[in-house]
Protein backbone atom coordinates (compact mmCIF):
# COMPACT_ATOMS: atom_id res chain seq x y z
CA UNK A 1 0.00 0.00 0.00
CA UNK A 2 1.40 3.36 -0.98
CA UNK A 3 0.81 6.63 0.81
CA UNK A 4 -1.70 7.83 -1.79
CA UNK A 5 -3.95 4.77 -1.64
CA UNK A 6 -7.21 5.17 0.23
CA UNK A 7 -7.66 3.16 3.40
CA UNK A 8 -11.03 1.39 3.40
CA UNK A 9 -10.86 -0.50 6.71
CA UNK A 10 -8.74 0.00 9.84
CA UNK A 11 -8.43 -2.64 12.56
CA UNK A 12 -7.46 -1.57 16.07
CA UNK A 13 -6.33 -3.81 18.92
CA UNK A 14 -6.45 -2.64 22.55
CA UNK A 15 -4.76 -4.75 25.25
CA UNK A 16 -3.20 -2.13 27.52
CA UNK A 17 -4.86 -3.35 30.71
CA UNK A 18 -7.40 -6.10 31.40
CA UNK A 19 -9.87 -5.86 28.51
CA UNK A 20 -9.15 -7.41 25.14
CA UNK A 21 -10.73 -5.19 22.50
CA UNK A 22 -10.75 -5.15 18.72
CA UNK A 23 -12.50 -2.54 16.63
CA UNK A 24 -12.91 -2.00 12.92
CA UNK A 25 -13.79 1.33 11.31
CA UNK A 26 -14.27 2.22 7.68
CA UNK A 27 -13.03 5.21 5.71
CA UNK A 28 -16.22 7.13 6.53
CA UNK A 29 -15.51 6.77 10.27
CA UNK A 30 -18.32 4.25 10.72
CA UNK A 31 -17.68 1.80 13.53
CA UNK A 32 -18.19 -1.57 11.86
CA UNK A 33 -17.23 -3.63 14.94
CA UNK A 34 -16.35 -2.96 18.57
CA UNK A 35 -15.68 -6.16 20.49
CA UNK A 36 -14.63 -6.00 24.15
CA UNK A 37 -13.92 -9.15 26.15
CA UNK A 38 -13.39 -8.42 29.84
CA UNK A 39 -11.40 -10.35 32.40
CA UNK A 40 -13.33 -9.32 35.51
CA UNK A 41 -13.74 -12.89 36.77
CA UNK A 42 -10.00 -13.53 36.46
CA UNK A 43 -9.03 -10.67 38.77
CA UNK A 44 -11.99 -10.48 41.15
CA UNK A 45 -10.46 -12.55 43.95
CA UNK A 46 -7.32 -10.36 43.97
CA UNK A 47 -9.16 -7.06 44.36
CA UNK A 48 -7.41 -5.59 41.33
CA UNK A 49 -5.68 -6.42 38.09
CA UNK A 50 -2.80 -8.89 38.17
CA UNK A 51 -0.60 -8.02 35.16
CA UNK A 52 0.61 -11.58 34.46
CA UNK A 53 -2.93 -12.97 34.57
CA UNK A 54 -4.10 -10.15 32.29
CA UNK A 55 -1.39 -10.87 29.71
CA UNK A 56 -2.18 -14.59 29.66
CA UNK A 57 -5.91 -13.91 29.32
CA UNK A 58 -5.20 -11.63 26.33
CA UNK A 59 -3.49 -14.61 24.68
CA UNK A 60 -6.67 -16.64 25.16
CA UNK A 61 -9.11 -13.91 24.11
CA UNK A 62 -7.45 -12.06 21.24
CA UNK A 63 -8.21 -14.51 18.44
CA UNK A 64 -11.82 -14.84 19.65
CA UNK A 65 -12.17 -11.04 19.62
CA UNK A 66 -10.76 -10.88 16.09
CA UNK A 67 -13.17 -13.51 14.76
CA UNK A 68 -16.13 -11.74 16.40
CA UNK A 69 -15.03 -8.36 15.01
CA UNK A 70 -14.69 -9.65 11.46
CA UNK A 71 -18.07 -11.38 11.69
CA UNK A 72 -19.75 -8.25 13.06
CA UNK A 73 -18.13 -6.06 10.38
CA UNK A 74 -19.01 -8.59 7.66
CA UNK A 75 -15.55 -8.40 6.12
CA UNK A 76 -12.56 -10.67 5.62
CA UNK A 77 -9.20 -10.12 7.25
CA UNK A 78 -7.63 -9.55 3.81
CA UNK A 79 -9.81 -6.44 3.41
CA UNK A 80 -8.11 -4.62 6.31
CA UNK A 81 -5.83 -1.89 4.94
CA UNK A 82 -4.23 -0.66 8.17
CA UNK A 83 -3.50 -2.49 11.42
CA UNK A 84 -3.12 -0.54 14.69
CA UNK A 85 -2.64 -1.45 18.32
CA UNK A 86 -2.04 0.35 21.58
CA UNK A 87 1.69 0.95 21.93
CA UNK A 88 1.56 2.32 25.47
CA UNK A 89 1.25 3.40 28.15
CA UNK A 90 -0.16 0.28 29.74
CA UNK A 91 0.74 -3.05 31.30
CA UNK A 92 3.77 -4.32 29.40
CA UNK A 93 2.57 -7.94 29.10
CA UNK A 94 -0.72 -6.94 27.53
CA UNK A 95 0.97 -4.45 25.22
CA UNK A 96 3.38 -7.14 24.01
CA UNK A 97 0.49 -9.52 23.28
CA UNK A 98 -1.54 -6.93 21.36
CA UNK A 99 1.37 -5.47 19.41
CA UNK A 100 2.84 -8.83 18.47
CA UNK A 101 -0.57 -10.11 17.35
CA UNK A 102 -1.35 -7.01 15.32
CA UNK A 103 2.14 -6.62 13.82
CA UNK A 104 2.04 -10.25 12.74
CA UNK A 105 -1.28 -9.73 10.97
CA UNK A 106 0.04 -6.62 9.22
CA UNK A 107 3.22 -8.42 8.18
CA UNK A 108 1.25 -11.45 6.95
CA UNK A 109 -0.87 -9.31 4.64
CA UNK A 110 1.94 -6.86 3.79
CA UNK A 111 -0.08 -3.97 5.20
CA UNK A 112 1.07 -1.07 7.38
CA UNK A 113 1.09 -1.22 11.17
CA UNK A 114 0.84 1.70 13.60
CA UNK A 115 1.39 1.65 17.35
CA UNK A 116 -0.99 4.19 18.88
CA UNK A 117 -0.36 6.08 22.11
CA UNK A 118 -3.11 5.00 24.51
CA UNK A 119 -3.85 8.50 25.82
CA UNK A 120 -3.85 10.04 22.35
CA UNK A 121 -6.22 7.29 21.24
CA UNK A 122 -8.72 8.32 23.89
CA UNK A 123 -8.33 11.97 23.05
CA UNK A 124 -8.58 11.60 19.29
CA UNK A 125 -11.73 9.48 19.50
CA UNK A 126 -13.53 12.81 19.57
CA UNK A 127 -12.49 13.26 15.93
CA UNK A 128 -14.43 10.10 15.05
CA UNK A 129 -17.57 11.47 16.66
CA UNK A 130 -17.48 15.12 15.63
CA UNK A 131 -16.68 16.05 12.03
CA UNK A 132 -16.54 19.74 12.89
CA UNK A 133 -13.86 19.35 15.58
CA UNK A 134 -10.85 21.16 14.18
CA UNK A 135 -7.27 21.43 15.40
CA UNK A 136 -6.18 22.72 17.74
CA UNK A 137 -8.62 21.61 20.41
CA UNK A 138 -8.33 21.52 24.17
CA UNK A 139 -9.06 18.30 26.02
CA UNK A 140 -9.38 17.34 29.67
CA UNK A 141 -8.23 13.75 30.14
CA UNK A 142 -8.90 12.25 33.58
CA UNK A 143 -7.06 9.11 34.59
CA UNK A 144 -8.28 7.05 37.53
CA UNK A 145 -5.55 4.89 38.97
CA UNK A 146 -6.81 1.64 40.40
CA UNK A 147 -3.86 1.31 42.73
CA UNK A 148 -4.60 4.57 44.54
CA UNK A 149 -7.50 6.85 45.29
CA UNK A 150 -5.91 9.66 43.29
CA UNK A 151 -7.34 11.03 40.09
CA UNK A 152 -4.90 12.55 37.65
CA UNK A 153 -6.09 15.20 35.24
CA UNK A 154 -4.28 16.41 32.19
CA UNK A 155 -5.15 19.35 30.00
CA UNK A 156 -3.86 18.59 26.56
CA UNK A 157 -3.82 20.88 23.56
CA UNK A 158 -3.96 18.79 20.41
CA UNK A 159 -2.55 20.45 17.35
CA UNK A 160 -1.78 17.93 14.61
CA UNK A 161 -0.97 19.07 11.11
Amino acid sequence: MTSHQKVKYVLGVETSCDDTAIGIIDSSKNIKANIVLNQNNYHKEFGGIVPEIAARAHLSFIDIALKKALTRAKIKLEEIDLFCSTGGPGLIGGLIVGNTFCKTLAWSFQKPFLAINHLEGHALTARLLYDDLNYPFLLLLCIARRSSSKLSSLFILFNYN
